[in-house]
Parts: C-alpha cells; structure tokens; sequence
C-alpha cells in the first residue's frame, strides 16, 4: 500500500492540473479553474467507489487527496503561463493521470473482489470519468467520442496489468510501473501518429 498510495495522490495531482488549465481560454474565474479541477481529479474514483459501495469515498476519508488537488490548481494557475508555452502540456498531465488512475482504479477494484473483467472497466471508468466531467463543464465533447484513441489505452493498460498480476511472479509494484509506462506509451504514440479506431457508421 506504500508504494500505491504516493501514486493515487500523484494521480490526482496530475489530474487537477488538466482540469483548470481546460479553462484557461474559458474566461472564467479561479474558483471556476478550482472546481473544474476538483471535479476532474475525483470524479472517476467517485464514481468508481459509488459503483462498487466502497465508502466512505477515498477523498472524504483522507484529507491529502484534497490537498493534492488544491495543489495541483495552485500550480496550474500560478503556472498556466509556463504551461502554456510548453507544447502539448495538457496532453501530457492528461496522460498522466489517466495511466495512473487506470492501474489504480483496476487495482482497488481487484482488492474490493470483483472479477477480473469487472476490474478492468472500473480501472478505464476511473481513469475516463473525469476528463468526461471535465469536457462536459468546458462545452467540448468528451474526449471518449472523439476519433482517438483514450479510453482503449486505458483498457489496454488495465488488461496487461491483469494479466501479469494473474499469471507472472512479476511484484506488484513493477507490474504497476509497467502498465502505467504502457498506457502513456500507447496514447502518445497515437497522438504522434494519428492513431484511432476505425470509425463508426450507421445505414442511412
């Protein structure tokens, strides 16, 4: 649980960030910044705890989750100049809190009992949930409906981690470092190349 729980709240940062510098060109407030932040940082694993009845919710029982979204907004908006300047930074913290949240999402649901497949959709709903809040509250469409490839990353990372976690003598901190570098791996290289599914169309 020692080497989980720095990566849960360096997860939340990571997150934090993406959603208040989703509304730098949204002419809001830094309360506005905050609470969209807030909202990305713990929407998925509030959801994800709600589904599986596991409460109190990790950041009502532990005040550090808190503290690290708060954090996180600080630097994003002391920051957001820098940030700015910097090429795909939202991309990147994104990225970041995605890869986390899914191995942990994945890895908390495993320890709750459910199946391993149930542990894999909890471990991508984790991770997707809150870009989809962050999304909705800046009027853009949820990332998960564009043609790129996000929520499949995720998936992706939460299966390999099943995988090695069931079926390798792999420890269980390497197996987590491993499916997190794999999912940032996966979703940069689609972003370089473009990289999607294959569309969907229905009869007309």
């Amino acid at each position: 649980m020692y080497f989980q729980y720095p990566l849960e709240l360096i997860g939340t940062f990571f997150f934090a960030i993406s959603g208040a510098l989703a509304m730098q060109n949204k002419e809001h407030d830094w309360f506005g910044a905050g609470f969209t932040g807030f909202v990305t940082a713990i929407g998925g694993g509030t959801l994800r705890d709600m589904m599986l009845g596991s409460y109190p919710l990790v950041w009502i029982g532990d005040i550090n989750f808190l503290y690290a979204v708060l954090i996180g907004v600080i630097a994003a908006i002391l920051f957001h100049r820098v940030f700015v300047k910097l090429r795909r930074t939202f991309l990147l913290f994104d990225t970041l809190g995605i890869a986390f949240f899914t191995v942990l999402g994945t890895e908390k649901a495993i320890g709750l009992g459910v199946r391993p497949e149930i542990a894999a959709i909890m471990g991508m709903f984790t991770a997707v949930m809150g870009g989809v809040i962050r999304d909705t509250l800046t009027n853009e469409v949820p990332v998960i409906f564009r043609k790129e490839i996000y929520a499949t990353a995720c998936l992706a990372g939460a299966i390999v981690y099943l995988l090695l976690d069931l079926n390798t003598p792999l420890a269980r901190n390497v197996n987590m470092v491993a499916s997190i570098l794999i999912i940032i791996f996966i979703r940069l290289l689609a972003v370089k190349f473009k990289l999607s599914l294959p569309g969907f169309r229905g009869r007309s």
